[in-house]
């Protein structure tokens, strides 16, 4: 790599969303000098924009983590010398709060002062990159560039039927799109496969993975524009407690970039380090102005158990005994489940046996208990890449996002949060009944349970009745989560007004299912139920909360709906 090429400092490269719903590339730079005046960030995916917000945060812990607002030196690590206090970060953070703009003197300087690792082509120091694979001859790849785009991405076995290029500028990216995928790579490339298993580091060696996000439940933080999302997602204090983070120690800090494979480090302690983590060895490859192709490695990794450093996760417990102690791991979001259904693990308030909130939610938290944040709902993203068999391929990427009032995250929110964990709960069993429902339905229709051949198909179809009940209730029970007023609202009344709406709406979808069966499943055979009197069973279990609840008890212990179809 013989010359500096595209200065990320000062070329535009990060897509954003103006005021107006425009899109434009900013630099670096000038993406901190008018976060204030964006809507936020606008990449190809929202898993890139993931990968490019942590990296902005990355700038500001180092910054702000070191200096004050006023740029004098006092930095917030527990090893400072004097001990800065979490009041001291509290401060800090409302300080930059109330600007309502980044102070772009101090992160200019402290960016132009590592300007030459902010260089996309560079002979010694590419940015996020290893200059010294140009020579490797153990690396994988190249790769085309249609690889590192993953608007493009394509499984083994066959190609988009619309893919997004064609041609030749399917086998090139512009410098500006390049910077974006690398970012994005780096933390959600997919593994190796069997290339891995055959890498150098010999038998027995440390398996990476995919990168580190790919590993994880993202969820983030949304403000109104890109300054607000940058600084609700500046955790100074680690997971919202009195714990103070490490020094900061950026990856474009570092004297040397690691030649080693596959490396496993210990978990950082400071975000900066963590929210760079080089989880590939990559290089770019050019050619007439454009990037036709890149090489990697394994890069380094942390074991994930327990890794509380990372902020932005959802944790599920993994010991196998309840009497084993808690062994937390990232919970991964599923594409199929909409992110309310998930609620508990959001909003758990003690991170009890099953799950523990993402340090993030416990930073808002906190804000919110001292008074800190704007009377307004807070709205979190999430964003994830779901992989195939052995996760070496990527088939999927997926966002979706939840908005409900702060005070819930609180202590004064504890009960309504229980309350909200139960109407989801609710939500549940009336979905269960619309399966109920499906499966007498498909045997009044004619199923035979001696048709072993149909059994998945049975399964598929009273499964897919539920999800689609959950489908229905989505936007209302969004919209009545985002309504809640913990100090206006009587706990009593809103339930009532959920209850009614899920309801209602649940009914509706049993009525379509009974008219869409034929002749057959209205006459009845056997012992199996006709039609209307299944129907008239869901009418009855659906026709009181009390009922419901009696039904999904009666028949849990069946381990079966109506005798017939599984609980799920």
């Amino acid at each position: 790599m013989p010359e500096k090429e595209f200065d990320l400092l000062r070329e535009r490269w990060i897509r954003v969303m103006g005021p107006g719903g425009k899109t434009e590339e900013v630099s670096l730079t000038e993406a901190f000098r008018r976060a204030h005046e964006f809507r936020g960030l606008a990449g190809e995916l929202p898993v890139q924009d993931i990968a490019v917000l942590r990296l902005l945060l990355a700038v500001l812990h180092a910054v702000f983590g070191r200096c004050d607002t006023q740029g004098n030196y006092a930095p917030l690590c527990a090893n400072a010398d004097p001990r800065p206090t979490p009041a001291d970060a509290l401060k800090r953070w409302k300080a930059l709060w109330d600007m309502g703009r980044f102070p772009m003197n101090f992160i200019e300087e402290y960016l132009q002062g590592y300007e030459d690792r902010f260089w996309l082509f560079h002979p010694e120091r590419p940015f996020y990159q290893a200059a010294w694979m140009e020579d490797r001859k153990d690396v994988f790849g190249p790769f085309e560039a249609s690889k590192l785009n993953g608007e493009l991405s394509e499984s083994d076995h066959k190609a988009r039927l619309f893919p997004q290029r064609a041609g030749s500028e399917k086998n090139t990216l512009s410098y500006a799109e390049a910077a974006r995928w690398l970012l994005y790579v780096n933390g959600f490339a997919e593994t190796f496969g069997k290339l891995e298993a055959k890498g150098k580091p010999g038998k027995g060696a440390p398996s990476l993975g995919v990168g580190w996000l790919g590993k994880l439940g993202l969820i983030a933080a949304a403000g109104n524009s890109l300054f607000e999302t940058l600084m609700l997602n500046l955790v100074f204090l680690k997971d919202g407690g009195r714990e103070l983070w490490g020094e900061e120690k950026p990856v474009w800090e570092a004297e040397t970039v690691p030649a080693a494979e596959r490396n496993e480090i210990a978990v950082p302690d400071n975000p900066s380090e963590l929210l760079t983590l080089q989880s590939r060895r990559l290089l770019l490859k050019r050619e007439g102005g454009a990037v036709n192709g890149y090489v990697l490695l394994s890069g380094d990794f942390f074991q994930k158990e327990n890794a509380f450093a990372e902020q932005m996760t959802v944790w599920r417990n993994a010991a196998k005994k309840e009497t084993d102690p808690p062994q937390w791991v990232p919970k991964r979001h599923n594409p199929a489940r909409q992110v309310w259904r998930d609620f508990p693990a959001l909003a758990a308030q003690s991170g009890g046996a099953e799950w523990r909130r993402p340090g993030v939610i416990s930073w808002l938290a906190l804000l919110e208990e001292r008074g800190l944040l704007p009377r307004a709902p807070v709205r979190l993203q999430t964003a994830g890449v779901a992989y195939g068999t052995m996760e070496a391929v990527i088939e999927d990427v997926f966002d979706d996002s939840i908005t409900f009032s702060a005070a819930l995250l609180t202590s004064l929110g504890a009960d309504w949060v229980n309350r909200v964990i139960d109407e989801i709960g609710t939500a549940g069993r009336l979905a269960n009944q619309i399966g109920r429902l499906q499966g007498n339905l498909i045997q009044a229709s004619g199923y035979r349970k001696k048709q072993v051949s149909f059994d998945k198909d049975f399964a598929s179809r009273v499964n897919a009745a539920k999800e689609q009940a959950y489908f229905r209730l989505d936007t209302p029970f969004r919209v009545w989560l985002r309504g809640i007023d913990p100090e206006r609202d009587r706990m009593a009344d809103a339930s009532a007004r959920w209850w009614d709406t899920a309801q209602r709406v649940v009914r509706k979808l049993g009525r379509e299912l009974v008219a869409r069966c034929g002749p057959q499943a209205f006459a009845g055979h056997g012992e199996v139920l006709p039609a209307p009197k299944a129907y008239n069973l869901f009418l009855y279990a659906t026709s009181s909360r009390d009922i419901l609840n009696q039904e999904g008890k009666r028949n849990g212990r069946k381990g079966k709906t109506g005798g017939r179809v599984r609980q799920a």
